[in-house]
């Protein structure tokens, strides 16, 4: 294959991990080449719990994106999420280097490394640094300096910092798995990128990704990050419920949940019936799909619920102007939509990508960390490898290596 660069980003999530992998083309857009997925061992809740597990299950993910797009993934991005990430504001402050005072990405990179000088306790480590705005000569709200004169260069930027211990686990699971890590993306800023316009961004808005285990809440006002926190309930638990009310399987459970569940009884069929093998007995039930959705709509009403009261008690409305905007895998359900509203209010929509082949909700982690990396400018993340050099990008200030070292010194 003689591609020249590509990004991959990988997704650990509690139910599924996905590898995505875009090609970057001659003209600086990326498009995706190909993707990887495995079902997730060792993981609970967002937390690792058994490393040998999650390696395997990455190394599958990994094996399945190199099989489709015909490459050796060597170096990936790695998604960060969980309760244990926290924000904190910072200030950083440079004076522009070059003698003719034009703001180059140097200087960009110079005034976010100052940025990150920050008292931190020692179980704690910086994760990503996300500029709010940059001020140039006491101009603010400028949001790319790069080209424009001045003399001192500042930015307003948010710290996302994390526990080492969890990181720390995260980095170990992806070494054992053969692969070096590029850098660590915020996930749900990641996310962002993708799902939220600007406008939403701007008048406040509440996104949810609906995982397997977990649903992450990610609150933007006046165009920024505001609040970020995790609630441990997702898809699993209605899987749960579905395998206690008909008393079967839990692997049954979500087989019947992807291939027959509805969120809404009022669009569920009683007509549309299916055979459950039921644990203890060597018979099977007919279930209809009505009385699926009787055990299917409460949880989700409860879930809602729960997002509502947990985002009042962040400390921000539970109606936001910009209203709420969901995605994950749980989105995919038939009819969730309907109940959403009923408990979030009209304002609500579903986010999915819109590549194709991967217009599930479940993919706007791993496509969103591309889109991320690519409005960043990060160049490459890993190549193929090629009987003859592949022809290399002209890189925009430090190269990856350079960008994570500094990353990587927090753990050192």
């Amino acid at each position: 294959m003689s591609t020249e660069e590509f990004i991959i980003s990988l997704d650990i999530g509690s139910s599924q991990v996905r590898v995505i992998v875009a090609e970057v083309n001659s003209n600086g857009t990326t498009q995706i080449v190909g993707v990887g997925t495995a079902k997730s061992k060792g993981m609970k809740k967002g937390a690792i719990i058994n490393i040998d597990q999650a390696v395997q299950s990455i190394r599958e993910a990994v094996d399945h994106a190199e099989r489709m797009v015909g490459i050796e993934i060597s170096e990936v991005y790695v998604g960060v999420s969980g309760n244990h990430v926290s924000l904190q504001s910072s200030h950083g402050v440079v004076a522009v280097s070059s003698e003719d005072r034009e703001i180059g990405f140097q200087d960009i990179d110079r005034v976010l490394q100052a940025a990150r000088v920050i008292a931190l306790p020692p179980e704690r480590a910086i994760i990503e640094v996300v500029p709010k705005q940059f001020i140039v000569d006491g101009l603010d709200d400028i949001r790319d300096p790069h080209g424009m004169i001045g003399v001192r260069l500042e930015v307003d930027a948010i710290i996302v910092t994390g526990t080492k211990t969890i990181i720390h686990n995260m980095l170990r699971c992806v070494e054992k798995a053969g692969l070096s890590i590029a850098g660590m993306i915020f996930l749900p800023l990641a996310v962002s990128e993708l799902c939220l316009s600007t406008d939403e961004k701007n008048l406040g808005v509440v996104m949810a990704d609906i995982g397997g285990g977990t649903t992450t809440l990610t609150v933007f006002q006046q165009g920024h990050l505001v609040g970020t926190s995790v609630i441990p309930i997702g898809g699993e638990y209605i899987t749960n419920d579905i395998a206690i009310g008909l008393r079967t399987h839990t692997e049954a459970a979500e087989e019947i949940k992807c291939k027959y569940g509805v969120a809404s009884r009022e669009h569920a069929s009683s007509k549309e019936t299916f055979q459950v093998k039921t644990i203890g007995s060597s018979r099977e039930r007919t279930v209809s799909q009505f009385e699926l959705a009787q055990i299917i709509e409460p949880r989700i009403e409860e879930m809602f619920h729960l997002i509502r009261q947990h985002v009042k008690a962040m400390g921000f409305s539970d109606e936001p102007a910009g209203g709420y905007v969901l995605t994950g895998g749980v989105m995919a359900t038939s009819h969730i939509i309907h109940v959403a509203q009923k408990q979030l209010g009209t304002a609500v929509r579903i986010a999915t990508p819109k590549n194709i082949g991967m217009k599930e909700p479940s993919y706007t982690g791993g496509v969103g960390m591309i889109q991320y990396l690519q409005k960043r400018g990060i160049p490459q993340a890993s190549e193929s490898r090629p009987a003859h050099p592949p022809r290399q990008k002209k890189q925009r200030g430090p190269s990856p290596l350079e960008r994570v070292k500094n990353w990587l010194s927090e753990f050192i």
